[in-house]
């Protein structure tokens, strides 16, 4: 019998998880294309970015899986989300298909972060090495909890162990070098 838990850690591992481990992607997902609203071609979009400032007319920004670019033509407020419309897209006709469907944004267009603080794409995939020296294995996920994040580390034997993001445990990242150095609480190391 397994447990909720082990049943989830199950249907992360047989998933693909963030970046490959030779580069970043190309494009962050910034919302979701939820419903046509009105006859303009507006659509509801909810968010799915730290950085909603950046969705201004003149933006351009990617639809779908297979990225066709669009430029936002309007832009408002609503709800708990944004209704959008693009010049691609005049009317509620041409918006129809787009219930659901990813909105991206290129990843080389991505607001800059102050110094210490990384986008989620970047870590995914980093080798984490406690301070000893003692390789730990692949950042593979990152869990939000209520209170800090949580990173999902993937030793090379299997497993996994849970590190918390917080500052007495990591103690360094290097994007460069793809790696992440961090100090082991007791308690931390399963067995």
């Amino acid at each position: 019998m397994t447990t909720p838990r082990r049943r989830y850690a199950a249907r992360r591992r047989s998933k693909p998880t963030g970046s490959p481990i030779s580069g970043e992607p190309a494009f962050v997902l910034v919302g979701i294309l939820r419903r046509p609203h009105g006859l303009q071609g507006e659509v509801l979009v909810s968010l799915e970015t730290d950085f909603p400032e950046r969705l201004q007319p003149g933006a351009r920004l990617y639809v779908g899986e297979d990225h066709r670019p669009v430029t936002i033509s309007k832009r408002r407020e609503h709800n708990d989300g944004l209704l959008l419309a693009f010049e691609e897209f005049p009317s509620v006709e041409d918006v129809e298909g787009l219930r659901n469907v990813p909105l991206s944004a290129a990843v080389a267009d991505r607001p800059p972060l102050p110094a210490g603080e990384y986008y989620q794409h970047q870590l995914l995939g980093l080798e984490v090495i406690e301070d000893s020296g003692e390789p730990l294995g692949t950042l593979v996920d990152i869990l939000h909890t209520g209170g800090n994040e949580v990173f999902v580390v993937r030793p090379e034997d299997g497993g996994e162990l849970l590190l918390p993001a917080i500052d007495q445990v990591v103690r360094a990242v290097d994007l460069k070098a793809k790696r992440m150095i961090v100090h082991l609480l007791p308690g931390l190391r399963a067995g």
